[in-house]
Order: C-alpha cells, then sequence, then structure tokens
C-alpha cells in the first residue's frame, strides 16, 4: 500500500491530507474517492482523541486493493492540521464544505476527472452539500443522518439523558430559531456552550433529507442495521428518491463502520478497536457502485 501525505493551502493556512493507492505511479483515468470524517476531533483515519478504530484507512486501503485510489484529509484544528486553527466562535458549518472543496479541487488539478465524494456521519451533510458546488461522479452517504441536526439531538438526549431532555429541548428550539443562549446548566454546556452555538445554528440550516434532493450525480446510501448514533429512519430519508439498489442495509455494521452483533458493549468496544477489520460487504458495495458510474 502506498500512502502520500500532502497539503493544500487557503488564503491563511495549511490544510493536510493522505493520497492512497497500490502503486507508487499515477493513473488519472481512475476513479478517485474523496472520503469526508465525522464530527468533532475525527481525523482522517476516523481516530479522535479517545478512540482509536482506523475506519477511514481500512476503508482507503480496501478500495485501493479493488483499483480506487483515494484521498482523506484532516480537517481545521484536527490530526496534522492542527495549526488551521479558527477560534471555536468563528466556526461555521459552511466552513467544513469549503474545506472540503479544498481537498476536492487538489484531485481535479492533478487531474482525475472522476471523483467520488464519500462522507462519513456528519461527512455525509458536507459531502453533499460539496457535491451540490462541484458535481463529481458520484456521491455516497456512509451512516449519515436524514434527519436536521435539531431531530437527532432531541431523539440522542431523549434515550440517553432523560433528566436534562427538557431543558435541552428549551435550547435546542432556540437554536434554530437563531437564538443564542448565554446561562446553561453545568449538564448542558459541554454540548451548548456559547462559543460553539454559532457552529449548531448554521447546521442546523440544512435538512440533508432535502440537500440529497439537489445532486445531480448518482448517489449510493449504506447505513448499518446496528448503528447505535444514526437510524435506519434516516437512511430511508435519504434514500427515499433514489434507485431501490442505491440503498443498502448492512445489518451488522455499526456507525464506525465494523461488523458487531446486536450487544452494545460489543458494538462500542468496536470503536476504540483498529484491529477489527470494516464490515466484509462494506466494500463490496461501494465498488459495485463505482463500476456502474463508468
Amino acid at each position: 500500500m502506498v500512502e502520500r501525505d500532502f497539503f493544500v493551502h487557503d488564503q491563511r493556512d495549511t490544510l493536510w491530507g493522505t493520497f492512497c493507492n497500490t502503486q507508487e505511479t499515477t493513473d488519472t483515468t481512475q476513479t478517485l474517492v474523496l472520503i469526508i470524517a465525522g464530527s468533532g476531533p475525527t481525523d482522517r483515519n476516523g481516530n479522535n482523541p479517545v478512540m482509536t478504530n482506523n475506519s477511514l484507512k481500512m476503508l482507503a486501503h480496501d478500495l485501493a486493493k479493488f483499483g480506487y485510489p483515494s484521498i482523506r484529509y484532516d480537517k481545521r484544528g484536527v490530526g496534522s492540521s492542527v495549526s488551521a486553527y479558527l477560534p471555536e466562535k468563528e466556526l461555521t458549518f459552511d466552513d467544513n464544505v469549503y474545506v472540503a472543496t479544498l481537498f476536492y479541487d487538489y484531485a481535479t488539478h492533478k487531474g482525475y476527472s472522476n471523483v467520488v465524494v464519500a462522507g462519513h456521519s456528519e461527512g455525509s451533510l458536507i459531502g453533499i452539500l460539496l457535491s451540490q458546488q462541484k458535481n463529481p461522479a458520484g456521491f455516497i452517504s456512509l451512516s449519515g443522518a436524514g434527519r436536521p441536526i435539531q431531530d437527532v439531538l432531541k431523539e440522542q438526549y431523549q434515550a440517553t439523558a432523560p433528566i436534562v431532555r427538557d431543558s435541552a429541548y428549551v435550547i435546542i428550539d432556540l437554536l434554530s430559531e437563531g437564538k443564542r443562549i448565554d446561562t446553561l446548566s453545568p449538564w448542558l454546556y459541554s454540548v451548548f456552550r456559547p462559543s460553539i452555538q454559532p457552529y449548531i445554528i448554521s447546521w442546523m440550516n440544512y435538512l440533508p433529507a432535502k440537500e440529497i434532493e439537489h445532486l445531480e450525480c448518482p448517489a449510493l446510501v449504506i447505513q448499518g442495521g446496528n448503528d447505535l448514533q444514526v437510524s435506519l429512519k434516516d437512511a430511508e430519508l435519504l434514500g427515499e428518491e433514489l434507485p431501490e439498489k442505491h440503498l443498502v442495509i448492512l445489518d451488522e455494521m455499526n456507525h464506525v463502520l465494523k461488523k458487531v452483533s446486536s450487544d452494545k458493549s460489543e458494538n462500542k468496544a468496536a470503536y476504540n478497536d483498529p484491529t477489527l477489520p470494516l464490515h466484509p460487504d462494506l466494500v463490496f458495495t461501494i465498488v459495485s457502485f463505482l463500476k456502474e458510474l463508468r
């Protein structure tokens, strides 16, 4: 496996990515996959400071084995792009899309005319918005939400923190109206702290299931049946207008794309297991879609 790190510049910062292929030489007639990571401090490999699963690195390697090179990258303030930092209060969801365009443009400037965008989790919506702008050869959603983030947050508080649910609902509703909140319960501060509120408000502007309808390129939605964070309903919403074969449910796949049983402890342990391989049907599903595009 050949991996080569590279960087892109915007007007003020340097951001780092990895090109992955099985060979040193470059064949720009190949379809290239741009992999976009999920939320928070998730790096190009699918890892964060408290969990290492290498899910996106494994995906890149699996694609390369089938002849598909890829690019994956570290977003602002994460991994090797840690110096490309914006103060949290200046971050917006649209900046994530802007960073993704830098790496998409890098691929096309290198001569790749068939670029497919693959976004994982929050990266799914980033990928949808990027694909609206760039009209790539195709788009792939991996464990992406179909509902707006305010609905997802409410569901999560209902399931995991009912004691603060009502207070959280009030905050979520205010943010969805574009209103900021200065006084917060200590129990809710880490999620809704004032400095992150502009980002959340900008994220709430988008309804993924509606945004995907604006794509002019072929799209594939892949969802795991054992995903603890994103529901099958999300996948159904995203794939509602797609051909039936372009909505794929992998029954034993969890949110980080690993094959697990219905046991929750096993599922959660997979988030921090860099040796556990991806669900074996994942790469075959993606490759089947990629072959349709040529």
